[in-house]
């Protein structure tokens, strides 16, 4: 805080910028615990003022690594671009990719992985269907969280004392007659989600396509990635799927996260 040294900076070189360790401190601000916070809490934590923090916040705003409301911030999947080329020595599409390929070979549809961003989900991996006329959506691409199989399993991740104010600050648009739009009845369906820890979403993107999504998680547990397998909603039904489909991509998830947990081997 201000009139305040900061801790671990009494010797520095010539070349240190205090501005970086600023930065650096505001991100790390943030945790699963407090995955969303004032600008109070922010400077608080991070030791700064709180003109000094609001500019730091407003700024990785502007870049794309922190979202705000008005009133709370947080970090966006972003961030996760530091990290995933030091995992494993590998990027995590370079880890996930191969285990999506199993599945789709096996289940013969397509494959992805998405983190929530704002409120969308942005793909960072997949693997296309082998059938001659799959349509494959690109990585990179970005879908309403409220709309899809993985984005409902990422909001359902959310810390619950959190997730009420986030879903009302969505909007909800109607995409099919199928998709939800009610803020009562996502809630219900994000607790659902929750409880049994996948999600079979029919329709709601897309009229005929039925999403079947399930959690990825860190060392710690947390879920910070979805993976789904995209089907025709015509041709199993959901009773079908729940015996056929959902072991098969939990089991596919689980191969994911044991690879994550793997330590980099030598160069």
């Amino acid at each position: 805080m201000a009139g305040q040294q900061e801790p671990g900076t009494e010797r520095r070189n010539d070349h240190f910028m205090r501005s970086v360790e600023r930065t650096m401190a505001v991100l790390r601000a943030f945790s699963p615990s407090e995955p969303e916070m004032s600008l109070t809490e922010v400077a608080t934590a991070a030791h700064l003022d709180r003109s000094g923090a609001r500019r730091i916040l407003l700024t990785l705003a502007d870049l794309g690594y922190v979202r705000h409301d008005g009133r709370r911030f947080a970090l966006t999947s972003q961030v996760l671009e530091f990290g995933y080329a030091y995992l494993s020595r590998r990027s995590l599409p370079q880890i996930a990719e191969p285990h999506l390929r199993r599945l789709a070979g096996k289940l013969r549809e397509m494959t992805a992985m998405a983190v929530l961003e704002g409120d969308d989900i942005r793909y960072v991996a997949q693997a296309p269907s082998p059938k001659l006329l799959s349509v494959a959506i690109p990585v990179g691409s970005r879908l309403p969280a409220h709309a899809t199989s993985m984005g409902k399993v990422l909001l359902a991740a959310l810390p619950p004392e959190h997730l009420a104010a986030r879903v009302r600050g969505m909007k909800l648009d109607r995409l099919t007659r199928h998709t939800i739009t009610s803020t009562a009845d996502l809630l219900a369906d994000l607790a659902k989600v929750r409880r049994q820890g996948y999600v079979i979403s029919d329709s709601e993107l897309e009229e005929g396509l039925r999403g079947v999504a399930a959690p990825v998680r860190d060392e710690s547990g947390v879920i910070f990635a979805a993976v789904n397998v995209s089907l025709d909603a015509h041709q199993a039904s959901p009773e079908d799927v729940r015996r056929e489909v959902v072991p098969l991509l939990l089991a596919t998830a689980a191969r994911i996260e044991a690879d994550l947990r793997l330590k980099p081997g030598p160069v």
